[in-house]
């Protein structure tokens, strides 16, 4: 079993939507306009109620009510327009999965928390472009939802989280290879940017040598997984004191993003994950 042949299997079950491949070639035309965008996004009634949605939601915060298309992009910007539509398009492509085999409200949460998170601390480092690091958290851990379709038994061993054992000691242990680097491998295959997948893969190696906004999502990888397996794991367990200093941060800096962000997951997931949380 290898990442590259999974990516392969992968590539039959799971198909992005045409309005977002669509959407990426009109964007990548140096000759397209906004207009263009719009049009694609207008074609697709149920993409143009979730842009909407996500404008005007807690991500953004902005002040009045964003209610065309055109102004939403014109606010958001043609790339950000782009990454959110991404990141709804990825979300549903995953939407049939067997929830007997993980706990899918856990894992939309974390994935969710560790999004949130990363666009929170990329503004607060002043980092522009932070729309792509909130794609990138948020689409971190899409490898797992592969191998639950299918290598179900594979996955159900890799969810045995303990006390002793990190989610990619386990995948490491059972697979010989972590999610987030198949989640990379995948988003690479699509195709999609660089500074998606680039940070993804360096989820769970040494940030020695990582630019910030790697340092960045690994950082909020660790914050969003002590947080969401509360249970499971102490407080900031996870959480590297050096990786911390790199970034210049502080205990009140990320006592901020977790009371900020979690204020903010519960609503965040519907945008995403529209059957979790149905009991809320």
């Amino acid at each position: 079993m290898n990442v590259a042949d999974i990516v392969q299997q992968a590539e039959s079950v799971f198909v992005l939507p045409d309005s977002v491949t669509q959407l990426k070639a009109c964007i990548d035309d140096p000759t397209s306009s906004v207009d263009d965008v719009a049009d694609i996004i207008a074609f697709d009634p149920s993409l143009t109620s979730q842009l909407l949605k996500i404008a005007n939601s807690a991500i953004y915060q902005f002040p009045h009510t964003i209610d065309t298309i055109t102004k939403a992009i014109q606010v958001i910007g043609t790339k950000a327009t782009y990454d959110m539509v991404l990141s709804y398009g990825v979300s549903h492509t995953f939407k049939e999965i067997d929830t007997s085999v993980i706990d899918m409200d856990r894992f939309w949460e974390q994935c969710v928390s560790c999004a949130l998170l990363s666009k929170h601390l990329a503004e607060l480092k002043r980092i522009r472009g932070s729309e792509k690091l909130f794609v990138a958290g948020l689409l971190h851990n899409v490898g797992e939802l592969v191998m639950v379709r299918l290598y179900p038994e594979k996955a159900k061993q890799c969810a045995m989280l303990t006390q002793r054992d990190t989610p990619a000691a386990l995948q490491r242990k059972h697979l010989g290879f972590t999610y987030a680097t198949l989640s990379a491998a995948l988003i690479q295959h699509w195709g999609l940017p660089e500074s998606i997948s680039t940070p993804i893969s360096h989820i769970h190696d040494e940030a020695a040598n990582q630019d910030v906004s790697c340092q960045i999502v690994k950082l909020s990888y660790a914050m969003s997984l002590d947080n969401v397996n509360a249970d499971i794991y102490a407080e900031q367990s996870h959480v590297s004191s050096e990786l911390v200093a790199k970034l210049g941060l502080n205990e009140d800096d990320m006592a901020a993003a977790l009371e900020e962000t979690n204020f903010q997951v519960l609503s965040v997931i519907q945008l995403f994950n529209p059957t979790a949380f149905t009991i809320y």
